[in-house]
């Protein structure tokens, strides 16, 4: 049964949230729920420490639900989010994890699928957070031409501000803690995206793509963020001069 975590329910359906909390209950969950945006936002601003994970839908009545994301990143980076939707469309997927989701998951939605990834999300960020709080973790990094702070979430290369998601910086932030080594897909899957290391996707892959995107001199010939062939990903912060 899950330790008594809170989880905030944005979904406009009724009958799609009763479904919901009632299914998340039953695993021992806290669950309120709310049919609009500016009610999550305002729940979330009064107490932001009495939700451990927000599952949002997009389609919302006046806020969709990326803008209640990018408003709820704006004040929180750490709260765990899970979108919930309909909405199937490769492009909807990329503007909801720009707009800050760690997951997202489209209706409709195999019920076993959807409590493991709830639970791997409160799982991996509660951990995340006892870590940070007992041993610390990279504040500051710089590589190459790039400035990067985890706590304030800026990053600069060449003095020019890069704009990275909440996602993009925890990737980041796990190739710098573990920076030289070999790191399978399947540990990035569990340890960055809170999802299961068998799952099949090409997330990494992407996220990968734009951080050369924003670090590399020449993303096509990356010298910082490399794929290891049949082995994983590796980061470099300097590398061997021809």
């Amino acid at each position: 049964m899950a330790d008594n975590e809170h989880i905030l329910v944005v979904e406009d359906e009724a009958h799609l949230a009763t479904g919901i909390k009632y299914n998340l209950v039953a695993e021992g969950y806290r669950v309120t729920t709310v049919g609009d945006g500016p009610s999550a936002l305002r729940l979330m601003q009064e107490n932001p420490e009495n939700v451990d994970l927000v599952i949002l839908d997009l389609m919302l009545p006046g806020m969709s639900g990326y803008a209640v994301c990018e408003a709820l990143r704006a004040f929180d980076m750490e709260t765990p989010v899970l979108i919930l939707t309909a909405r199937t469309l490769t492009e909807d997927r990329t503007r909801g994890f720009d707009a800050g989701a760690n997951q997202y998951l489209t209706k409709p939605f195999d019920l076993d699928e959807f409590l493991s990834r709830v639970k791997n999300l409160l799982c991996f960020h509660g951990r995340q957070s006892r870590q940070h709080q007992q041993v610390g973790k990279v504040v500051e990094f710089a590589f190459a031409d790039a400035k990067v702070n985890f706590d304030t979430f800026e990053a600069t290369v060449r003095d020019e501000p890069v704009r990275l998601t909440q996602l993009e910086m925890t990737l980041l932030r796990y190739f710098v803690e573990n920076e030289g080594r070999v790191i399978p897909r399947r540990e990035l899957l569990e340890n960055v995206w809170g999802m299961p290391g068998t799952l099949n996707t090409r997330a990494p892959d992407q996220f990968i793509r734009r951080l050369r995107k924003a670090f590399e001199p020449d993303p096509a010939e990356p010298k910082h963020f490399l794929t290891i062939r049949d082995a994983g990903y590796r980061f470099v912060a300097e590398p061997e001069q021809p």
